[in-house]
């Protein structure tokens, strides 16, 4: 869900139109959500690219999988010597942390039928 609001957002004038300052080496204006990914320089992609899978490897690292028996869509808190620089990527906002367990597990159960849909 959150890709298609990606991509949403990246076909907007205000992201994808002309910009006073250029976001990275090779930036063109106007062009669709899959020609930005073809103009950004390869550097670039394989640093996104090493991210995700370094987020990846973290969460199945501490938590297990969801079809092992862990939480679906749970992110283990990333520790740091700074807290106020890590968010919680589980509750980054903290908007339902006063439901009760049994309002999170149907929301849990929601959000997995949402993505077998």
């Amino acid at each position: 869900m959150a890709g298609f609001l990606g991509y949403l957002a990246q076909s907007t004038d205000l992201v994808s139109g002309p910009h006073k300052i250029l976001p990275y080496k090779g930036y063109e204006p106007g062009l669709t959500p899959p020609e930005q990914w073809d103009a950004i320089p390869l550097v670039g992609k394989l640093q996104i690219i090493t991210l995700i899978g370094m987020l990846e490897s973290y969460g199945e690292i501490l938590d297990p999988h969801y079809t092992a028996g862990g939480l679906p869509g749970y992110f283990p808190p990333i520790k740091g010597k700074r807290p106020e620089l890590v968010r919680n990527l589980y509750h980054p906002f903290g908007f339902f942390k006063f439901n009760t367990e049994e309002q999170k597990a149907r929301g849990r159960q929601v959000e997995i039928n949402n993505g077998r849909l």
